[in-house]
Parts: C-alpha cells; sequence; structure tokens
C-alpha cells in the first residue's frame, strides 16, 4: 500500500500562477489536494426560461424578452439607477440596476434577451432587480446543469474556481480510499473518487445527494473516531491539580444581586465534584443565551484561584475576551475577591505582552482571560490547572488540547450556547460530560418574534428608525457578504448600501462579516458594543462574540436559510438588557412549510424546545438552502439535517473500535494510514 504519496502544487494546474496560488492560500488552499476537499457551498440550477405569468412571484426564474423603451439611469445620494422595460410574451417585465450605469452603453434596443432573477410583482406589474443578463443561445447551454458555487475571495472568481477544480478533481488520485470496505458495501456508498468527482461536477441532483451522504459519512466517522481515542485517554487520567471546596465561591454566591437558579446550583455541584475528585474534569455546560454560564465560569476560576493554581478563560473574539476580563475586574473591586487577573489578546503591544508572560510564567497572574493568544508557545504557565473554552465551536478540539496540554492534565470546562438534543450531544462530545442549564434567570424578560414576509420590511425599517430614536441598536442579518451568484439572497454589501438611502442621514450604519481583517472586525464590534454604531448590519459573523445589552432589535434576512437552531443563536444577541427585545425573521418564501417552519419561534424562546423541532423537521430536501452554524460546525455534515447519518458513524466508529481499537488488522490499514498521515489535519475539523 503506498504510504507517502506526492503531493501536486496549486502551480502544477495550467492557468495558476503565483499570482492566483496566493489568492487561493487566503483561502488556505495550496495544493490540488486541498482543492478538491474545498466543496461548494451551494450550486446553481438553470431552468429553462418561463412565462411571466408562469413564474412563481418571489422566487428565482428565467425570462425571456425583449427590451423596449428608453434605458434610463438617475443618480439619487450617491446611488446609480439603471431602468428599463422588456417586452414578453404575455406582458411588460421592468428591470432595475443598482450602480451599473454602464447598461445604457452594452444593452442594444430590441434585442432579446433572457433576464434571470427574482420576480416581484407590484399592482399589475412584474420587475426584477439587478437580475443578469444572457443571450439566448448562452443561456441555451446552461439549462438543466447544476453549477457549483463557492465561498470566494476578492481577486478570486467563482469561475476561476471551478476552472481550477476540473484540472484539480481529474489530476488528484483519490482511488485509494480509507473507509473500510464492509462499510462502504453495507452502507451502499459510492467510491471516494465518485463522491468528490459528483460534489464538484454533479451529473444529476440523485448523483449529488448520494455523494454528499458518502463524504457527510465520512466526516461525521473520522471526527467521532478522534473523539472516542480522546475520550479513553482523559477518562482514565488522575488529578494532578487535587482541590478542596473554599469559603470565597460561598460568600461571592451570596454577595451577588441575584439568587442562581436551582439549574446553576446544580451544575455549580457538579463542577466543584470534579474539581475535588480523582479524576481530571472533562465537562460540558449546555445553556441558552443568558441561562447564566459565565458566572459559573468564575466561580470555577475563584476556586482554582483560592486553592493557589492559575486559571485561563479562552473566548473567541477579542472583544468579548475584553468584556469578561472588564467583568471580572468590576467583581474584583465590588466583592474584595483575592484574585491577579490579566487580559492577553493579540492586540496587547509587545511591551505590555512581555510584562503579561512575566506575570503568567512567576505565578502572580492567577487568572488569565484572552483570545487563541493563550496557546502561543511564548505563553509559560506557572501552574495551570483550569481550562475554560467560552463558545466552545469557535475552538478546535486541538486548540482546545494545546490550552490544555500547557499545565499538567489540566481540568477542562466547556461552555456552549448551542442547544442540541441529547442523544446527538452524547455523540458529538464523546469526551465530555454533559450539564445541562435548562432554566433562565425570573428577571429576563422574553424576546418578542414576528416571522413575516418581504411586504413586511418598510415597517420593520420604519421600526427600527423608532427604536434607534429611543437610543437602542440594531442587527440586521445577511446570509451573503456580497452580491453574487446567488441572486435571490440579501447580501451584506448592497444591503449597507440600500440601507443608508432608506434611513435618515443621523443614524449610524455599519457593516461587519468574516471576509474582514480580524482587526477590523474588532474595530467594528468595539465601536458597536461602545455605541458609536446604531445598526450593524452583518453576516452570522456576530453568532457569537460580542455582548451588547443596548441592542434590542435583530432582523434576520432570508431566514428561510438558516436552521431553526442557529436562528435562535442570533436572536441570542437581543434580550440581553432591561429594556424589551424584538426579533424580526423575513422570509423571503412564502412557501408554507417555510413559514411554517420559522413560526416555531414564535412558539417557544427555549433553545432545547427549538432543537428538538429542528431536528424533526430537517430532511435530505434540502441539501444546501439551510446551514446551521454555531456548534460542531463542520465542512459538509449538519447535524441536524444528517442526524441518521451521525448516528449511523457513531455505531460503526464504536463497532470498528470494539474489533480493533488500534486499527492494527489488515482490513483497518488504510484507515489507520490515513488517520497517521493526516492527523486530521487534512480533515477541517478547526471549527469544531
Amino acid at each position: 500500500m503506498e504510504r507517502d504519496r506526492e503531493i501536486m502544487q496549486l502551480t502544477a494546474l495550467k492557468g495558476i500562477g503565483e499570482k492566483t496560488a496566493g489568492l487561493f492560500a487566503k483561502l488556505n488552499i495550496t495544493t490540488a489536494e486541498q482543492l478538491v476537499r474545498y466543496y461548494p457551498r451551494d450550486y446553481e440550477y438553470f431552468a429553462a426560461p418561463v412565462a411571466l405569468t408562469g413564474a412563481e412571484e418571489g422566487s428565482l426564474a428565467a425570462i425571456s424578452g425583449r427590451i423596449c423603451g428608453n434605458i434610463a439611469t438617475r443618480h439619487v445620494r450617491g446611488l446609480s439607477i439603471t431602468t428599463f422595460k422588456a417586452q414578453c410574451a404575455d406582458g411588460e417585465l421592468h428591470l432595475t440596476y443598482f450602480n451599473m450605469p454602464y447598461l445604457k452603453n452594452s444593452l442594444k434596443m430590441n434585442e432579446t434577451c433572457i433576464f434571470r432573477g427574482i420576480l416581484r410583482r407590484k399592482g399589475n406589474h412584474y420587475g426584477m432587480e439587478q437580475a443578469k443578463i444572457y443571450k439566448p443561445e448562452e443561456y441555451g447551454k446552461l439549462i438543466d446543469r447544476m453549477l457549483p458555487i463557492y465561498s470566494t475571495t476578492r481577486g478570486l472568481s467563482n469561475h476561476a474556481i471551478q476552472k481550477a477544480m476540473k484540472q484539480a478533481v481529474a489530476r488528484v488520485d483519490l482511488s485509494e480510499d480509507y473507509l473500510p470496505p464492509k462499510i462502504r458495501e453495507q452502507q451502499g456508498f459510492c467510491s471516494l473518487a465518485e463522491a468528490v468527482r459528483q460534489m464538484h461536477f454533479p451529473a444529476g441532483r440523485p448523483e449529488l445527494i448520494k455523494a454528499r451522504e458518502r463524504l457527510v459519512f465520512d466526516e461525521f466517522f473520522l471526527f467521532i473516531l478522534m473523539l472516542r481515542r480522546m475520550r479513553d485517554v482523559n477518562q482514565s487520567l488522575p488529578n494532578s491539580c487535587p482541590m478542596i471546596e473554599v469559603a470565597q465561591t460561598k460568600r461571592l454566591i451570596e454577595a451577588l444581586p441575584y439568587r442562581l437558579t436551582d439549574a446553576q446550583q446544580r451544575v455549580w455541584q457538579e463542577i466543584q465534584a470534579d474539581l475535588v475528585s480523582e479524576h481530571t474534569m472533562n465537562r460540558l455546560i449546555q445553556g441558552d443565551v443568558g441561562s447564566g454560564k459565565t458566572i459559573l465560569a468564575f466561580l470555577s476560576l475563584l476556586m482554582c484561584a483560592a486553592n493557589g493554581y492559575q486559571g485561563a478563560m479562552m473566548a473567541p473574539t477579542e472583544v468579548l475576551a475584553r468584556q469578561h476580563y472588564e467583568t471580572i475586574l468590576k467583581m474584583k473591586e465590588q466583592y474584595h475577591l483575592d484574585i491577579a487577573p490579566v487580559l492577553l489578546t493579540g492586540s496587547v503591544s509587545s511591551r505590555d505582552r512581555r510584562e503579561i508572560y512575566a506575570r503568567i510564567e512567576d505565578g502572580t497572574a492567577n487568572m488569565i482571560i484572552g483570545t487563541h493568544a493563550l496557546i502561543q508557545d511564548n505563553v509559560q504557565y506557572h501552574n495551570l490547572a483550569l481550562v475554560v473554552t467560552d463558545e466552545q465551536h469557535r475552538f478546535g478540539v486541538r486548540q482546545r488540547e494545546s490550552l490544555a496540554q500547557k499545565g499538567n492534565s489540566v481540568h477542562v470546562l466547556v461552555m456552549s450556547a448551542t442547544p442540541i438534543p441529547r442523544t446527538l450531544a452524547i455523540i458529538l462530545y464523546g469526551d465530555l460530560h454533559i450539564s445541562v442549564l435548562d432554566e433562565l434567570p425570573a428577571n429576563r424578560l422574553p424576546v418578542k418574534n414576528c416571522v413575516v414576509n418581504t411586504s413586511y420590511r418598510e415597517t420593520a425599517y420604519r421600526f427600527i428608525r423608532k427604536e434607534v430614536q429611543a437610543g437602542r441598536q440594531v442587527y440586521i442579518v445577511c446570509p451573503m457578504v456580497e452580491e453574487g451568484e446567488m441572486q435571490e439572497l440579501e447580501d451584506v454589501a448592497s444591503y449597507t448600501a440600500k440601507l443608508k438611502q432608506t434611513l435618515p442621514p443621523e443614524i449610524q450604519i455599519s457593516s461587519l462579516h468574516g471576509k474582514m481583517k480580524p482587526a477590523d472586525k474588532n474595530r467594528i464590534m468595539e465601536d458597536f458594543a461602545a455605541h458609536r454604531i446604531d445598526v450593524l448590519v452583518s453576516t452570522t459573523v456576530i453568532e457569537v462574540g460580542i455582548n451588547v445589552p443596548n441592542a434590542t432589535v435583530m432582523m434576520v434576512e432570508n431566514a428561510e436559510r438558516f436552521g431553526l437552531a442557529q436562528l435562535h443563536q442570533l436572536r441570542g444577541r437581543v434580550g440581553r438588557g432591561t429594556e424589551q427585545s424584538y426579533c424580526i425573521f423575513i422570509s423571503s418564501s412564502d412557501k408554507p412549510e417555510n413559514m411554517n417552519r420559522l413560526k416555531i419561534l414564535n412558539e417557544s424562546n427555549d433553545g432545547f424546545y427549538i432543537a428538538s423541532q429542528d431536528l424533526k423537521l430537517r430532511g435530505p430536501g434540502d441539501l444546501f438552502g439551510i446551514r446551521q452554524s454555531g456548534d460542531l460546525k463542520f465542512v459538509l455534515g449538519d447535524i441536524f439535517q444528517d442526524a441518521s447519518i451521525l448516528q449511523r458513524a457513531s455505531g460503526w466508529a464504536d463497532q470498528i473500535l470494539l474489533e480493533d481499537e488500534k486499527l492494527q488488522s489488515d482490513e483497518y490499514a488504510a484507515l489507520r494510514i490515513f488517520l497517521e498521515q493526516t492527523a486530521i489535519n487534512e480533515v477541517d475539523f478547526r471549527t469544531i
């Protein structure tokens, strides 16, 4: 069996020079092998053109029409708007384009074109905005094809990725399949090579579904194998940092201006029992936003410090790390706590960083709050005994392990706000004991929700204006970063520009998305937290990492494109202060099944109930329309939509480890070699 396969660099592919390779590197792709595992985020299906009256209002449609009337361009507050009409077989189509004045010169009167976009109807008029324009013969070649849509970066188009992908899929050797033959046979899976090929360039929808099932199974199976092996090691680790219960934590609980809920008290007892037991703690606290996880983390760190050890808490963003640090400083002063906290993030100056390193190494700092900077090689701990990771899903298992390895068999406490049904949590958190906070503090005002279609948007804007004028702040979430192939979806860039035209100029509007540089993202989040921004238009990057009690409105565009559990996570960004908060879910689809699914969010603010309903409703029909986010974000797999695949993968992982724990037999040789060679690095568990 071949053990050392030659790695093919991207520059070996035709048309990719050093400059283009540098753009691919921004997507963490440097080899052809990595490229073939860079799967599409969606597919564009080209249906045959339909009549105006035959198209579903609000849906993506291709309409044939002859350009007629004047092509006019006007300017409104810095925005150019080009409009014209097309005569179709059964009526007129009104077309509108923003910031595309060149169309006036490129389009010809009486020319027949195919216009592809979202069809809207206002009274007796049909209209499209930003519709793509095709020549009839050009569009004819696309009919019934499914073309892959990839996440791109500036300077690298989807077309360029498609061209490179065709070469890579043809040249990378995937004939050696690491999945044991008996699993492939009993599950009816296609080969690895066929699955990868069909994921990128599917022959049709049935082939795509089959390919995706195989690759999702692989992803879950490899992850669970890794977890099971970790669990066996962790559960036998002796407690090398023995502790005793201390008076300081009891005094703090009594001094708090609120009473811990029964759930918080129960979980705190479980944490204390772990810290004083014979074995190292590996515990997950699972609870809704606002259920009180953070105070339990602080109590754990305080118990650690009172026993003479150091504790570290790792947050997903600098803004949230700083907020935790400032809260701890305030508690230190208010309750006269004998602690020495420090804040360590990437933006700390070199001089301050050296001083913090020294305090951590000599033990004068006993509570270390920070981001991934906590696990860098330069950080040497004096006697680290406890690691707390906030919002588990932003840290890889390996990152969590890296921080834990800074000490000697340290205790690990993981916090997660994503509610996952217990049947799935037992599989996914196989290396952790699970504590559930299933109760919210009595003083929390429940968020008021509404599920509406796009006709409600103007009303929503008026409400947003009113809330901002009352001194409140607003989040608006769009599924896309910038205008692209998915014309039916709202994007942050265009939406921000249009919103600035709609809302009064005194309202400060800004945008945020994952493609920004980390420093820019932190600056925007800090400005929003400091109320220098009134309305923040963002992708789901705001799902975690920021705490703004003054934000009272969350509006989600294209809400039908998200999983219910993720929408509940987003809703958790508001309702954190004393004022009434609101969540507006705008669906661009009037289909009854979509609206009924979203209305579950009206029924309850209980994340565990919503997660269980999500699990019941999700199926394999919509492969990419609904993407789960939050905890355990796999590359392809979705723990709700693919729950049955997850359970099958778990069963097979358990069976194989029971048969051959070290995978020594010939039957599992390919799997063992794959795991050894990749060390799970090629399989993207970075966000798990």
